[in-house]
């Protein structure tokens, strides 16, 4: 019966682990307020980040794929991915709101 439990348990922890990571992250609403090419960073005004447990906010971003900045602007209304990396928050699958 206690091997029984134990897989169980170990089972229930799997499917969560895995459900999780099938997850992708939420997008999030933004504005451009600052692009910085050169160091691959960008300034958003963003609404909430509910898996970073994060307010809406303006905040700097370092940016996944920097190949993606040169078409944004200030003042464009924007939907991103938003994680945090080493410590660094990284905003990736950055797209035109529509």
């Amino acid at each position: 019966m206690n091997h029984l439990l134990r897989t169980l348990i170990a089972s229930t922890s799997l499917i969560t682990t895995l459900a999780a990571a099938a997850d992708p992250l939420p997008l999030v609403d933004a504005e451009v307020r600052k692009v910085d090419t050169a160091a691959g960073k960008i300034t958003l005004k963003h609404g909430d980040i509910p898996n970073l447990d994060m307010p809406a906010m303006t905040m700097v971003f370092q940016v996944r794929n920097p190949a993606t900045l040169p078409p944004l602007k200030v003042g464009d209304q924007v939907r991103f991915r938003a994680e945090k990396v080493n410590g660094a928050y990284v905003a990736s699958d950055i797209e035109p709101r529509r």
